[in-house]
């Protein structure tokens, strides 16, 4: 039986959880409090979520091989992508199992959709006798205008039944429909050519990229340095700077101290202020200067650290 529901929240973390299948390290870059809004449809075949953000961030996203994914802004702000600034009218067809650095850099829409990929090549065959497949490396295309809108209003009535009207889609015979003629309206976009440039360096660069946060998961709690970062890499430091500056638009560095900062939020809004303390927090994450760590975290999150512990927790 199809589903769908909105939520909002003041936790990334809550957030980032809600994606399903799709895992999201989210890296908040700027100051402010944060609210998303989430709004998800599960059909037979196809999920849906919509999401809106009002905070700069990095999201480092992870999904399964199991599903064909697409992603594309909404609205007049689109994101940076692996590098590469998306326009508002692109559509991004994941390969499979892929991991991408998405960046914003303040108020942002966008939408993640996964379909089963016997569906969608059963769906392309009935319409156009070719299977759409997924590709090796993940493509941006750009669907014809008429197309594109086509796809964006059903998006937007589906969604509308997911906020407003749930008790539409447990009908069943109206959750296919909605589904096939989505079904359908995809796979008209995906027929789109190329609208960016995926060339071999990219590749590596996105490889490169891939291989740092491999390295950041095991060994983000120690100390490290920028030649042990790039000898674990496999890469130059040129090379590591310039994939870094590219992908998520600061040095490896300062990506490491904004992960960290980030963590350290997490644990203090999570922790218990009769028993824990700044401090504490600071050294289990590398900060072992107490004043330059409140400093660096009120500039980024604009709030002292202190205030984060002693305020109430928020779902």
């Amino acid at each position: 039986m199809a589903e769908g529901g909105t939520r909002t929240f003041s936790d990334p973390d809550s957030y980032a959880a809600g994606f399903g299948d799709a895992r999201l390290n989210l890296i908040i870059t700027g100051a402010g409090e944060f609210r998303a809004r989430l709004t998800w449809l599960k059909l037979q075949h196809v999920e849906i979520h919509r999401c809106s953000e009002d905070l700069p961030r990095v999201a480092y996203i992870s999904l399964p091989a199991e599903r064909v994914f697409l992603s594309f802004p909404l609205g007049t702000t689109a994101p940076v992508f692996d590098g590469f600034a998306l326009r508002n009218d692109n559509m991004v067809q994941h390969s499979r199992g892929d991991h991408m650095h998405q960046r914003s850099n303040g108020k942002f829409q966008w939408a993640l959709i996964s379909l089963s990929p016997d569906q969608l090549a059963n769906c392309s065959r009935a319409l156009t006798g070719t299977p759409i497949v997924s590709p090796d490396a993940s493509r941006i295309i750009r669907p014809a205008r008429t197309k594109g809108s086509r796809f964006l209003e059903l998006l937007k009535q589906a969604c509308h039944l997911a906020e407003a009207r749930r008790e539409l889609i447990e009908h069943g015979e109206i959750a296919r429909a909605l589904e096939q003629e989505i079904l359908y309206a995809i796979v008209h976009c995906l027929t789109a050519p190329d609208a960016g440039e995926h060339s071999k360096t990219r590749r590596h660069h996105a490889a490169v990229m891939a291989s740092f946060e491999e390295v950041l998961s095991k060994r983000l709690d120690q100390k490290l340095t920028m030649p042990e970062l790039c000898a674990e890499v496999g890469v130059p430091e040129r090379t590591l700077r310039m994939c870094c500056a590219e992908f998520v638009g600061v040095s490896p560095m300062r990506y490491i101290l904004l992960q960290r900062l980030n963590k350290a939020r997490s644990a203090l809004r999570r922790a218990d202020p009769s028993t824990a303390s700044v401090a504490e927090v600071a050294r289990n994450h590398q900060f072992l200067e107490l004043g330059r760590f409140a400093v660096t975290y009120r500039a980024i999150f604009g709030e002292s650290p202190s205030t984060t512990l002693h305020r109430d927790m928020q779902p």
